[in-house]
């Protein structure tokens, strides 16, 4: 007669005699209780995002990257085109060779607004930002960007990525990825969406791609009326679980994770995950106190503008990012717009192909007066100094006007404009330059792998070092190109 008797479990786990049962239970509440005691150690030896020395001494140690996604004009913003004001009326490509991404040339379109000088550096930037025209002293603006795709997804991708294919890591991955974090109860790298949803390509944007998911973007919402993190807490018949007993059940859920990860070695996913439940249970403590804006002062609520209906929200981005990076994330991603569509009255993003005094003009005080404030705010705190602030778009824009009426401007990937502050930056200078229309980049060109070189750079790693071995491959943020544009260097 068998020793078992039948079971519905019979065949799929084999019999366990009492000493080996003794034997993985206590070794396996053993390994829990040396996690336990060596606890800070542990976590320094183990963990992926803890903090590290980069490759040299880092002028920065966090960044706060504003992200435009739709196609900033470079033309009505930082890159003052006399010659195409003069020329404006006239045809931009008589002899009808040129087409462009969606379009034919029209006719050659100066700024909508006037550019003036500003500074003792005296740079030019248009009426479209007159607070950040107020801070040129402090930015180091690069006019030679450009970009191998004219499709929004795709130049998305390789400003984030330095690919054009979705899948590679993006740059918040590969900082923390080299450096880790200095806050093991926030986020390393932490994605402030705009309210109005995610940009073009979606969340692939912030993704880890072949890192370890570990680096991935943990998006946070900054807007009033919503959780920061949704799901944080628990809702409804599980409230009550709240407090001891949820860390009793949490204690015992990670011995079962532990388990369940031993037999797995090298599933990144599950170390993420498992990670994630980890770091969700220690910020249900940090992250109300990180998110939480009504300790700011009324001066702060007033340099942002929280109260106004439209400028706020973006506001609210900025203020959240500055107080993170004061708690010690290494990486914050502000997106100022959203998903594209021309269905509504105003696009909810930079793209203006139909009509740049109504989309630009509604979308540049709103960041106009969040990242001057947050480029003041850092500045009053002392963070800027230890802060990279870069805000750039994935393309620029046509000098030749687009649509019926003239008012718009078709989609430029040889041309547009990147602007950065704090963290080392030499203000009031500039790299490169676009031709006299602002057609194409003709001084020294820079693609996303010399701004992410010299991002890298200043956080104090070599983008040539940085790397990971995948599929044969050692890869790359700045794949095999890349130089850091010294110029711009404080």
């Amino acid at each position: 007669m068998s020793a078992f008797p039948a079971s519905p479990c019979r065949g799929h786990l084999p019999p366990v005699s009492r000493r080996d049962f003794l034997r993985d239970l206590g070794g396996g509440l053993g390994g829990v209780a040396l996690a336990a005691l060596l606890h800070q150690d542990a976590r320094a030896g183990a963990s992926p995002l803890a903090a590290r020395r980069g490759h040299h001494p880092a002028k920065a140690r966090a960044v706060i990257q504003i992200f435009c996604p739709g196609g900033l004009s470079h033309l009505d913003s930082w890159d003052h085109k006399p010659e195409l004001t003069k020329r404006s009326g006239q045809p931009f490509d008589p002899e009808g060779k040129l087409q462009f991404f969606a379009s034919k040339p029209g006719n050659c379109q100066g700024s909508w607004w006037p550019f003036r000088q500003h500074g003792e550096c005296g740079r030019w930037v248009s009426d479209l930002f007159p607070r950040l025209a107020g801070h040129v002293d402090d930015l180091a603006f690069i006019h030679s960007m450009q970009s191998k795709s004219a499709l929004h997804g795709p130049a998305m991708f390789m400003a984030n990525s330095g690919f054009i294919l979705p899948g590679f890591p993006a740059m918040g991955a590969w900082v923390t990825y080299g450096l880790g974090s200095e806050n093991e109860n926030l986020p390393a790298f932490v994605v402030l969406p705009d309210p109005r949803g995610v940009p073009p390509g979606g969340v692939v944007n912030w993704g880890a791609g072949f890192l370890p998911a570990v680096h991935q973007g943990t998006t946070i919402a900054a807007g009033g009326d919503r959780a920061p993190i949704a799901d944080l807490f628990p809702e409804g018949e599980f409230a009550g679980l709240r407090g001891e007993p949820e860390r009793a059940g949490r204690d015992f859920l990670q011995v079962l994770n532990r388990a369940h990860r031993a037999g797995r070695p090298g599933q990144t996913e599950l170390d993420a995950r498992i990670s994630a439940y980890e770091l969700a249970a220690r910020l249900q403590l940090s992250a109300p106190e990180a998110t939480e804006l009504r300790g700011e002062s009324e001066a702060t609520r007033r340099l942002y503008r929280l109260e106004h209906e439209e400028i706020g929200p973006f506001g609210r981005q900025c203020l959240l990012a500055r107080r993170l990076v004061e708690r010690g994330v290494r990486f914050v991603q502000v997106f100022c717009g959203a998903e594209n569509t021309a269905t509504k009255k105003i696009r909810p993003n930079w793209d203006s192909h139909e009509d740049v005094v109504r989309d630009h003009g509604y979308w540049g005080p709103i960041l106009d007066t969040g990242a001057a404030a947050l480029l003041t705010d850092l500045k009053s705190r002392g963070l800027l100094d230890s802060t990279l602030v870069i805000c750039t778009t994935e393309f620029g824009r046509q000098p030749g006007a687009q649509g019926g009426g003239g008012k718009g401007r078709d989609h430029n990937p040889a041309a547009f404009t990147a602007w950065m502050a704090g963290g080392g930056i030499r203000g009031g200078t500039a790299h490169g330059a676009t031709d006299e229309l602002g057609f194409k980049a003709v001084v020294d060109p820079a693609y996303s792998y010399d701004l992410h070189a010299t991002a890298l750079h200043l956080l104090g790693l070599d983008h040539e070092k940085l790397s990971f071995y995948h599929n044969g491959i050692n890869r790359r943020l700045t794949d095999v190109h890349g130089h850091v544009i010294r110029g711009i260097l404080g």
